[in-house]
């Protein structure tokens, strides 16, 4: 135990068994203390003895736990390591012939190996208590123990354990203090002290101490999601959505992807993005719709809603986008027809290349444009010009007696084949024509029927009709009024290959013909 005593038998430090004539020394002179674990040594030495004999023993005659070495006039007791046990009052015992002489010291011991630790209950959140512990390991006695929490340079509480024990052994102490963290925690540090008063005369205390700094949270709150430029983009177009949330009274990105960036964006990237501000001691959740708008895009055909060309010519039909990157195009006609013509798509441009023009390309002509997931439609007719004029000259009745010219002259190019013909009932009659005009003399009811005018080449074919009414002529009438039926199919096509001028002749009751111009200008 702490502070044992040296025996004494008198005011004489040492013990006599016979008269003094010799001297012993021990060393250290005063009273050791010692760490447990540590190594210590015990010397004793006499003088005026030549043969001294040493031993060595505890006051109650308790196991020494050390090793003893004895050298001429000199004895050491080492102890290694020194633990509780060793807590005693060592004598050292010199006998010299007849005379005995005995010397004490006290070996005080502790343990006091590590520093303090810090111990929280879970972690600091402003506003809500929290127990901090601070433990102070294998300490020995622990009555001698002072333990100290401090946060800043404030000091929380104090407590010793002042209650002895009979018991020698090692113990570890705590102490505890429950606090409510504050927003000024915040950077602060706790510190755990603990004092040993080994001896509080002899001897410095021996201090330990542990520092923490304070981590005081705040649950995140105020969570936002930026958006630029909007939470409507485009397809195509790039957008960043950064979040932040108030934590410490500071506005911080949350972690390192809290920024996300959007590049070329499409319909299904719409959605509810979702940003969630977590921390040790909470999260707070924010949410942000984003729509995808189509990309507006426009379309425009050329040369117009519609073109009017001319058979065996060539015409380009032109389809443009704008504000598409990538545009696919497809042609059609209005009856999904065959086009009869070569597509070329470049870039945000797509032509339609008719050549030469023919019959059967007489359609509505039809682009469509798809951008992304959108679809744009675009119309252009192709008329060809007009190529049959079916008139009837004075008109298509006629009667019987009269003169009559069916004509069917086409502007056309070379090699054109026509073909002027009647319907049958057999089947068609070609009546004998003249480069297309076929003459009646003296209509008779037999004459009536449809006649057709057929034209053909390399471009391709048409066909038209005109229907001949042949009325029978009153009997009390002896005059004869020949009227004209005129069949005009002019088919403009590249190059006319026959020029024709027909002079339609009427018959009066008068002698001789005249031309159609002076037929007008008489009065007949």
């Amino acid at each position: 135990l702490f502070g044992l005593m040296k025996p004494s038998t008198g005011a004489s430090p040492a013990l006599w068994w016979a008269a003094q004539a010799f001297k012993i020394n021990i060393f250290p002179e005063s009273k050791i203390i010692a760490q447990i674990g540590d190594s210590i040594s015990l010397a004793c030495s006499t003088t005026d003895c030549e043969s001294p004999s040493f031993s060595w023993r505890t006051q109650i005659d308790s196991p020494l736990n050390g090793k003893v070495r004895n050298e001429g006039t000199e004895s050491t007791l080492t102890i290694n390591p020194v633990s509780v046990g060793n807590e005693h009052y060592y004598l050292c015992t010199v006998i010299c012939e007849s005379q005995k002489l005995e010397e004490g010291i006290p070996v005080e011991i502790y343990s006091f190996p590590k520093d303090p630790e810090i111990h929280v209950s879970g972690s600091l959140e402003v506003g809500k208590p929290v127990t901090v512990t601070c433990l102070v390991p294998a300490v020995y006695p622990f009555e001698k123990l002072e333990i100290e929490l401090l946060k800043g340079n404030r000091s929380v509480k104090t407590q010793n354990f002042l209650e002895p024990s009979e018991m020698k052994y090692q113990e570890t102490k705590s102490l505890e203090v429950t606090f409510t963290p504050v927003y000024e925690d915040i950077g602060k540090a706790l510190v755990c002290q603990a004092t040993v008063h080994i001896n509080e005369i002899d001897s410095q205390p021996q201090v330990r101490g542990t520092t923490k700094k304070l981590q005081v949270y705040v649950s995140p709150k105020d969570t936002v999601i930026s958006v630029n430029p909007s939470t409507s983009p485009q397809e195509a177009d790039s957008m960043t959505m950064t979040c932040t949330s108030e934590d410490n009274r500071n506005l911080q990105l949350l972690s390192e992807n809290a920024t996300l960036t959007l590049i070329a964006m499409k319909m299904e990237d719409s959605g509810i993005y979702v940003c969630e501000g977590v921390n040790l001691v909470g999260k707070d959740r924010k949410e942000v719709k984003l729509i995808v708008q189509e990309k507006m895009f426009t379309v425009e055909i050329s040369p117009g809603s519609q073109i009017a060309a001319q058979i065996g010519n060539s015409v380009v039909l032109t389809c443009d986008v704008m504000c598409c990157e990538s545009p696919s195009f497809s042609w059609r006609t209005h009856i999904d027809s065959p086009l009869n013509g070569k597509v070329r798509s470049k870039g945000s441009k797509s032509t339609l290349i008719l050549s030469p023009v023919r019959f059967e390309n007489k359609h509505f002509y039809l682009c469509t444009v798809t951008c992304g997931h959108k679809k744009l439609e675009k119309v252009i007719q192709v008329l060809l010009q007009k190529i049959y004029n079916l008139t009837a000259f004075p008109s298509e009745n006629v009667k019987e007696g009269d003169t009559v010219i069916i004509s069917c002259t086409c502007g056309n190019v070379l090699q054109t084949l026509i073909i002027l013909k009647k319907k049958a009932e057999s089947g068609y009659i070609v009546p004998k024509s003249t480069y297309g005009a076929y003459t009646i003399h003296r209509a008779q009811l037999e004459d009536a029927g449809v006649y057709e005018c057929e034209s053909k080449n390399e471009i391709g074919f048409q066909l038209t009709s005109i229907t001949l009414d042949v009325k029978g002529r009153e009997s009390n009438k002896d005059y004869f009024s020949p009227e004209l039926l005129m069949l005009y199919c002019a088919s403009s096509l590249i190059i006319p290959a026959i020029g024709m001028i027909i002079y339609f002749a009427r018959k009066a009751n008068m002698k001789g013909s005249y031309s159609l111009v002076e037929a007008r200008k008489s009065k007949v």
